[in-house]
């Protein structure tokens, strides 16, 4: 496993990091023995949300801590402040309220890296700096960061937090795919993939903001199952909407057609390179995955340290041979 940095941890910080939608505490058995796996694995980062199974993965990960008694050697990352049906929830309060909730179904003090799931761009970004460096100062989390925020609004957060000497938000979470994504998989989505993405990608690149990318392999699309002539055909499943609706376009086609060359060419999978792609970037980029054995955990890791040249990850996007 390769290991990075995120400002204000000083723990290394595995290039892969385990999502865990798929953590519960009714499945409680099999979700410790998946954790045992990848963290087995050189996993030592997961990410995790207040909204994930109503509280049950947060609950669960807990579990998982107190027993395996390894809290100081994992780095935990956990989102908070999500919209619901009631009201838009990016506040002051809202914040407040979830982070004390993950810290309580945790059993933890510090949470490593807090992220808010969501932006709400009408509402200033002075009183969520400000309440976000106060749970740092009292010590409730030791970083924080957006999930699927513009950059302009994490420029603009940074930008008051540097003026009135606060900390900033040093992680960012958008999408980051070889895929484009076409439609939003859900509302109020970020996405700095494809063409549209070039000028965020561009500030990442200036910034040097740590990006932790979400659908890195599209959902799936880049797994193989999805062809243009079974996409229309393929099961009604929760995922396979996500990925129809989202990727499966003639120019994300046309990449997945490059990507299986490049694999052949260099005798490994085609998801190995889809996620390369990523990390031969110019970016600090930890990659987000959400692996359901150890077994797939492990086969993404070849990836992390499997680099792209620049002309291969050029002919990726555009399929210019000149590029190669």
């Amino acid at each position: 496993m390769e290991y990075g940095k995120i400002a204000g941890l000083e723990k290394p910080v595995s290039r892969l990091v385990q999502g865990t939608m798929m953590i519960d505490t009714e499945r409680l058995d099999e979700s410790l023995t998946l954790l045992d796996g990848i963290w087995a694995a050189g996993c030592n980062a997961f990410d995790l949300a207040h909204t994930y199974c109503d509280g049950r993965s947060e609950r669960a990960f807990g579990q998982w801590l107190k027993t395996r008694g390894n809290r100081e050697d994992i780095v935990i990352i956990t989102k908070g402040a999500h919209h619901n049906l009631d009201r838009r929830r990016v506040t002051p309060f809202d914040i407040t309220a979830d982070l004390f909730d993950s810290l309580t179904r945790l059993q933890v003090e510090t949470i490593d890296v807090y992220m808010l799931h969501r932006d709400d761009p009408s509402v200033p970004v002075e009183p969520i700096v400000d309440i976000l460096n106060e749970h740092q100062q009292a010590g409730r989390i030791r970083a924080f960061g957006g999930s699927n925020w513009a950059h302009e609004r994490l420029q603009a957060a940074n930008d008051y937090a540097a003026r009135e000497g606060l900390s900033s938000f040093v992680v960012s979470s958008p999408n980051l795919s070889l895929a484009e994504q076409v439609e939003e998989p859900w509302a109020e989505c970020v996405s700095i993939g494809g063409n549209k993405g070039r000028i965020a990608r561009e500030w990442y690149q200036q910034t040097g903001l740590t990006v932790l990318s979400w659908s890195s392999l599209a959902s799936g699309f880049f797994s193989g199952r999805f062809t243009r002539e079974n996409y229309a055909l393929l099961e009604d499943s929760f995922w396979n909407r996500i990925v129809v609706r989202c990727y499966c376009y003639e120019e994300n086609f046309q990449r997945l057609d490059r990507v299986m060359a490049l694999a052949k060419e260099k005798g490994v999978s085609a998801p190995e390179i889809a996620l390369a792609y990523i990390f031969s970037l110019p970016l600090n980029v930890f990659a987000l995955v959400g692996c359901h054995t150890p077994e797939e955990f492990i086969q993404n890791k070849k990836a992390v340290t499997l680099r792209l040249t620049d002309q291969e990850v050029q002919w990726l996007e555009s399929g210019n041979e000149a590029d190669l």
